[in-house]
């Protein structure tokens, strides 16, 4: 199937695919599909089989695993520097997380036995693909670690750099419920944090839309974690002439 893409949301707006040699991207633009990911859509649910990998572009997914009494944790964001779907190369074929819009946008998606036959063909694709994977999982331990060990003002702060690392500008629309369900805490330490950032002038908040006025100090605030991943980030895929990470 041959998709039209606009210039407006090109694919290459996604930044791994924007890595790919030319040949490699070219091979694998006519399956590509536009997808529209609208806030709290679920791409795909634990357990259940991914039919494609997704490849956002000006959306967020959130990575997250939800317990039996319905609470839930996020352990990664993807945004336009990677992909949603990587048991579906990693061989096990389902995960027990759970993938959620929650920054709505758009992205592209890609069948899932496309990407396993040009990937078991290795070359740059799998080579790529692969360090990503090891640069999501630094940022899933990392995650964990941060929720164990620093305060609720220093997750907020990690949670908004790493999602402003993956969208067009500085603000996010996003409600506190939804954030503490992110973090996994209760929503009045989510309000609290917010609060102290707001007064001290770093962010903005307004029935949803969170706008970071001051991100040099919003760094400044953060615990290693933040520095830790994007570190690794840039580590694995600089050398993949990894399109830079807007400011």
């Amino acid at each position: 199937m041959v998709v039209t893409h606009s210039a407006s949301n090109s694919p290459k707006d996604n930044r791994l695919l924007a890595a790919l040699p030319e040949a490699t991207f070219k091979a694998l633009q006519p399956y590509l599909e536009r997808a529209p990911m609208p806030l709290g859509s679920v791409v795909y649910e634990s357990g259940g089989t991914q039919g494609f990998v997704y490849f956002p572009t000006s959306s967020i997914v959130s990575l997250l695993y939800v317990l039996e009494d319905g609470a839930s944790a996020e352990i990664a964001v993807t945004g336009n520097e990677g992909l949603v779907g990587i048991a579906l190369f990693m061989g096990g074929e389902t995960t027990p997380s759970r993938a959620v819009v929650q920054s709505a946008g758009e992205g592209f998606r890609l069948r899932a036995s496309v990407l396993k036959k040009v990937f078991e063909a290795g070359g740059e694709l799998q080579h790529l693909l692969l360090r990503y994977t090891q640069a999501l999982i630094t940022q899933m331990a990392q995650t964990a670690v941060c929720n164990r060990h620093h305060s609720v003002d220093q997750q907020l702060c990690r949670w908004l750099l790493l999602s402003l690392d993956r969208l067009p500008d500085k603000e996010l629309v996003m409600t506190q419920e939804l954030i503490a369900n992110m973090l996994g805490v209760r929503r009045e330490g989510v309000t609290e944090a917010a609060g102290r950032l707001q007064a001290a002038g770093l962010i903005s908040y307004s029935r949803g839309h969170i706008s970071v006025l001051d991100r040099e100090r919003l760094e400044a605030r953060v615990c290693e974690c933040y520095a830790v991943v994007k570190k690794e980030y840039d580590r694995l895929l600089r050398d993949h002439d990894f399109p830079a990470r807007p400011h």
